[in-house]
């Protein structure tokens, strides 16, 4: 007769290829195998002839503990099986509470099985590379005020944070709950969040959305979360894949970025945890860029951006029909990021320090900057223009675009000053058909309309918020 002893395992999330060797091992060994009745299913081949098996439903979990010390302590070997790992919400602790009320000499063996949340993790990329916590919604064991402050350390620490027990049938306002803390904790409406329904098993489905998309009706008691840290993103490729780096940011460039890159990151992640509205993606591209540069939450409400204006732009300048952009001055046309219009073979121009603008200002009394706008229509009427100084050059293209001569690819107007300003803002408004981004107001300046075509060039970093890559 074999010497009795319970040997607790974690079969993993369902998959036979899932189950480890030593797992494999015990069950094969046992003569009583005690578990929740579903997942006998998963280890039935592994059994050895003879073998025992005593099943019962959910919410049983103090009888199955019963019934293996009972086992156990007539010499059986006894192996009590947990899906997933038996130490997280599993069997392992009850049993040693068990033992000891018990006052029993029975010998327990707890063996390691692949979690839940590391079976989704692995499906869904590698979303916990950093510090993480694992919660759980179930408030049957444990009160939810306490589960609630565990969600506001998770939030405010800025976890990555994997969810068990998201949602069930009695259980429907939890997650709705989660949802609102960590928006109240700062975090981005765009952290994303990977979600795994049945990992490992034939009903396994596996998707990523953001906090600001989740929709909780989709989700139920056999799905995982898994919610990113500040610095967590979404590869898109031919799958989707959720990342967390290892790390912040460092001097060794760890992170994959430059140091000067990573800051931006950073910052940029900053803004947008306190911006005070969610935002449609491109606008919120060239608004984030816009406080950025000036440290002006005011931005919020000067930035006006015509509907997927950012999108159509980049659209052109994706597909290389954008090859020109024309600045009103030179301070503007050097903020652009020189790596980016390499990269996307796009050539910056500025008219004023042209001699033929000099000239044509004197002749015609106007200004050497209006001058400089109709020389560059005349050579590139579907350029994108930028406005960041001369309110004088603004209205020139408008009086051009109005007599036909002018077709911009685009239009950045972030003219600066007292004198015309506003108005040169309010002559773009009516043309419709001509994607624009405008800093209402007196406000603007050349590194407003710089950071506004940085933005435009490297709109397809927008979905990851990782700025700075022509840094």
């Amino acid at each position: 007769m074999s010497e009795g002893k319970i040997i607790v395992v974690g079969i993993g999330p369902g998959g036979a290829e899932d189950i480890t060797p030593a797992v494999s091992n015990a069950i094969a060994q046992a003569d009583v195998v005690i578990g929740y009745k579903y997942y006998f299913r998963f280890i039935e081949h592994l059994l050895k002839d003879g073998a025992k098996c005593i099943d019962s439903g959910m919410k049983q979990e103090l009888h199955r503990a019963e019934e293996a010390f009972e086992a156990a302590e007539n010499n059986a070997v006894v192996v009590v099986i947990s899906s997933g790992d038996a130490n997280i919400y599993g069997m392992a602790p009850l049993l040693y509470q068990m033992c000891k009320e018990r006052g029993s000499a029975v010998e327990i063996v707890v063996l390691p099985g692949i979690s839940a949340f590391q079976k989704a993790a692995a499906l869904l990329g590698a979303p916990v590379g950093h510090d993480f916590c694992v919660l759980s919604l179930s408030d049957l064991m444990t009160p939810w005020a306490v589960i609630e402050k565990r969600i506001v350390a998770a939030a405010a620490a800025d976890f990555v944070t994997a969810v068990y027990n998201p949602k069930s049938n009695g259980r429907y306002w939890q997650l709705y709950r989660l949802i609102e803390i960590f928006k109240e904790q700062g975090r981005s409406l765009q952290t994303p969040i990977g979600c795994v329904r049945q990992a490992g098993r034939d009903e396994q489905k596996v998707w990523v959305t953001t906090l600001s998309e989740l929709n909780p009706e989709e989700v139920d008691m056999f799905t995982v979360l898994i919610i990113g840290n500040s610095q967590s993103y979404i590869e898109r490729g031919k799958t989707i894949r959720m990342v967390t780096p290892r790390g912040y940011y460092s001097a060794a460039g760890e992170s994959g970025r430059k140091i000067g890159q990573d800051i931006m990151h950073e910052s940029f992640h900053t803004i947008e945890s306190e911006l005070t509205a969610n935002y449609p993606l491109g606008h919120k591209w060239a608004l984030l860029h816009a406080i950025h540069t000036t440290a002006d939450f005011e931005m919020e409400r000067l930035l006006y951006t015509d509907e997927q204006a950012v999108e159509r732009i980049f659209e052109k300048v994706d597909s290389g029909a954008l090859k020109t952009i024309v600045t009103d001055v030179t301070m503007a046309a050097s903020g652009i990021r020189k790596g980016a219009l390499s990269r996307l073979g796009i050539e910056v121009k500025c008219y004023l320090t042209d001699h033929r603008a000099e000239q044509m200002a004197k002749d015609e009394n106007i200004t050497r900057a209006q001058a400089g706008i109709r020389l560059a229509v005349a050579e590139h009427p579907d350029a994108l223009f930028a406005f960041g100084n001369a309110p004088t050059a603004l209205m020139e293209l408008c009086s051009l675009i109005r007599q036909g001569k002018a077709k911009p690819s685009g239009i950045v107007a972030a003219p600066v000053g007292f004198v015309n300003v506003r108005e040169s803002k309010y002559m773009l408004l009516p043309f419709k058909q001509i994607p624009k981004i405008i800093v209402r107001g007196r406000k603007g300046g050349s590194n407003l309309a710089a950071t506004l075509c940085n933005a435009l060039l490297t709109f397809d970093d927008a979905a990851n918020l990782n700025p700075g890559r022509d840094l």
